[in-house]
């Protein structure tokens, strides 16, 4: 006997996509993960536009992450025409970064994930009962969005920021104004580490390939090699030699590998190959609740990012406390022929934005690699070897659906970069 089983949607992620389960007397015999949106075409859509256009255009490729792929088109973009920004550029691209990051990873942790731990179907019927927690996360939200402003020009998908620097700089107002949201906030972002470090979750160990960035002091964001804790090491102009997509009948986004073999990049990877820079007091924070960082529990990168969280604030009031900012005129270069490559740690993971352009600045060709695609294959691989626990310990179908979408959204996927999230169809014979 066969059956099927449809989930038409998954919720607390974001995007759509299809999960295929089939079950053959009480065995998995078939996963496949796939997102299904139709493509959009970003990679074909700037060919032909000028340098100065990219940004503007690709930054719309994800509302959630518009200043990861606008930081990094810029960084490729002067990668190409040999440009050297200042360092107060390098300053505010990273605030404004940092703003990025505390709104994305409290969204997530708190409205997508942290429902999930507490037997609620979303963060609206959490609400009442966990009132500070909401008011907490909303708090977390408006400081990234404030940061973003400021520094950005507006929330989403900002135009302060161009080649060669900025064309406005935030007021010493609006320094004193974030520098203050920053401090009244810290507390904030500890109780959050502390409350999703004491959560229980499931254990989902695979030895999977965890890369990322690397920064000689503190955590990784807009620069650095890339590493893995497999032996890995280059960097972002030689990312072409350790990644090979390739294209499944099942899903619309492409499915990246190194070696053959899926690996995971994102907060968890970060904090894995970037742990020794990490506060004694993180640390401590950490040990008390027996986490214990590498760790290759996926469940655990809800931890990262609220570890995240506390990092990118206290590092984000350092910035500030020791900066002046002052306008400066953009970076002197002419467009030339050549090829921009750059790779940046978006809040879900690695990112990188390639363009071959010709004489005149215009773009040839474009290659984007977002993390999502990044980790289809690692999650796919989580899953099946979740699925396979379930079915062993006699899991009921409904426990199983719930559980995957745990581990996918512990993941934090982002499909309106790749394409989009969740289908099941459960296909069971016996």
């Amino acid at each position: 006997m066969s059956k099927k089983i449809t989930l038409n949607h998954i919720t607390k992620v974001e995007g759509h996509a299809n999960l295929d389960v089939e079950i053959d007397d009480g065995k998995l015999i078939n996963c496949e993960l796939g997102a299904v949106e139709g493509a959009r075409f970003f990679e074909g859509i700037v060919v032909g536009r000028k340098y100065d256009e990219i940004k503007e255009i690709t930054s719309r490729i994800c509302g959630i992450c518009s200043v990861s792929h606008s930081m990094t088109s810029l960084k490729a973009t002067e990668d190409a025409f040999g440009i050297d920004v200042s360092e107060q550029t390098k300053l505010l691209r990273e605030l404004m970064s940092i703003g990025e990051r505390i709104r994305s990873h409290a969204t997530h942790l708190y409205f997508l994930a942290l429902p999930d731990y507490l037997g609620c179907e979303s963060a609206i019927e959490m609400a009442p009962k966990y009132k500070k927690e909401v008011e907490r996360a909303l708090y977390l939200m408006k400081l990234g969005n404030e940061i973003i402003t400021k520094v950005g020009g507006r929330q989403m998908h900002p135009v302060s920021s161009v080649v060669g620097g900025f064309t406005h700089i935030p007021s010493k107002e609006d320094m004193k104004f974030l520098l203050s949201m920053l401090k009244e906030s810290k507390p904030y972002a500890i109780k959050t580490l502390k409350l999703f470090s004491k959560l229980k979750y499931p254990t989902l160990e695979i030895d999977s390939e965890h890369i990322a960035l690397y920064r000689e002091e503190g955590q990784p964001l807009l620069d650095g090699p890339i590493i893995s804790d497999k032996g890995l090491k280059t960097t972002s102009r030689s990312y072409v030699d350790f990644i090979e997509e390739y294209i499944v009948k099942h899903s619309t986004a492409k499915f990246a590998v190194r070696n053959g073999r899926g690996y995971v990049t994102g907060a968890l990877s970060r904090i894995n190959l970037n742990y020794r820079t990490l506060s004694p007091k993180t640390k401590k924070i950490l040990s008390n609740h027996h986490i214990l960082f590498p760790s290759k529990n996926i469940f655990h990168n809800n931890v990262a990012q609220a570890v995240e969280l506390v990092y990118w604030i206290d590092n984000a009031i350092t910035i500030l406390e020791n900066s002046e900012f002052k306008q400066e005129p953009l970076a002197d270069f002419s467009p030339r022929a050549g090829v921009g490559r750059a790779a940046t740690e978006a809040p879900r993971g690695i990112l990188f934005h390639e363009y071959k352009f010709d004489d005149k600045g215009n773009v040839e060709s474009c290659n984007i690699i977002t993390p999502t695609t990044q980790n289809l294959r690692s999650m796919e691989d989580h899953i099946r070897l979740y699925v396979e626990n379930m079915l062993e310990a006699k899991k009921e179908q409904g426990y199983i659906t719930v559980e995957i979408e745990k581990l996918i959204r512990a993941y934090d996927p982002c499909f309106s970069c790749s394409a989009h999230f969740l289908k099941v169809n459960w296909k069971e014979r016996k």
